[in-house]
């Protein structure tokens, strides 16, 4: 199954005025449900049309759709997608995470860009955040991995609560 609004700007008022996407766009975005409870899928946050493409050169998987023009948004085919998080890296906006509902019984497991160091450590706890830069709740680290491509950022995996898995996008060491 494929998601992702193709042709169409997906700049609304709130993503215009804050720099943060509405929930209304958010769930355009969203990977389908029967895709979700598979296990780990990616999500693309791009909403603008810009010259970008290196999350469709970077899956090797062909999940993420070659561009007709490299200003079109990130296409995903969900039945392509393994989870990988390989994307997350390459993308220099920032806007790929994987999202693993089914991490746990109680918990999901969220994998992010993230461009600081130190790197935390496998079995930190952080303060997970969401698109505002608000606490949302403390997360654990599971795995903080270092790229071996230069220019690319790292990737953090984060364990949260279920039901936060959607709403933790950083975080901040305590």
């Amino acid at each position: 199954m494929t998601a992702n609004p193709k042709d169409e700007e997906m700049v609304d008022a709130k993503l215009k005025s804050t720099g943060v996407p509405s929930e209304e766009l958010l769930e355009k975005f969203k990977p389908p449900k029967e895709n979700r409870e598979q296990g780990p899928v990616v999500m693309i946050e791009c909403f603008e049309k810009i010259p970008c493409d290196p999350c469709n050169k970077a899956c090797k998987f062909g999940a993420v759709k070659p561009f007709d023009d490299i200003n079109d948004l990130p296409q995903v085919d969900y039945d392509k997608c393994t989870g990988c998080g390989i994307c997350i890296g390459h993308c220099p906006g920032l806007a790929i995470f994987v999202i693993d509902e089914n991490y746990t019984e109680d918990s999901s497991l969220v994998m992010l860009p993230y461009e600081f160091l130190p790197l935390p450590k496998e079995g930190d706890i952080v303060k997970g955040l969401d698109r505002e830069g608000n606490y949302v709740t403390d997360a654990t680290v599971i795995k903080a991995k270092e790229s071996n491509r230069k220019n690319s950022n790292y990737v953090v995996s984060l364990e949260v609560p279920k039901g936060d898995a959607f709403v933790v996008r950083n975080f901040e060491t305590k």
